[in-house]
């Protein structure tokens, strides 16, 4: 069973680094809604890898939040200020997905981009703790 978690974490690991290069080519491209969408996403992958190989899944993402907070910022696994990049990441990505003519700055997506490189590399630190 532990081999089977750890190839699941692989994957998600997997699907984070890939995601992030998507963000990146997205952002160099201008369609900076997608960007902003992947780099959601690469966090989203790269905690469901942590926190499964902790013995959690979550099928919402309001779960995964939570777990995020709860189980790694509050037990003083990840600095706070982690939590809250992962947090305007996934406000970011809401208004990208779901908001009518919402529209971003090049700038600001580079920014987001940047947060969910170091979410991520946050994450893969967390791993090698586990």
């Amino acid at each position: 069973q532990d081999e089977a978690r750890d190839q699941v974490v692989g994957y998600w690991l997997h699907k984070a680094g890939g995601a992030l290069e998507s963000a990146q080519s997205e952002t160099l491209a201008g369609r900076l809604d997608f960007a902003v969408n992947r780099a959601y996403y690469a966090c989203f992958y790269a905690a469901s890898a942590v926190l499964l190989r902790k013995g959690k899944k979550f099928v919402k993402h309001s779960g995964l939040r939570a777990a995020v907070h709860q189980d790694l910022v509050k037990a003083g696994k990840l600095d706070a200020k982690w939590g809250k990049a992962f947090d305007r990441i996934f406000e970011s990505r809401q208004s990208a997905d779901y908001v009518e003519l919402w529209e971003f700055a090049t700038d600001q997506v580079e920014g987001i981009v940047i947060d969910a490189e170091g979410f991520v590399q946050e994450m893969r630190r967390l791993l090698t703790q586990v």
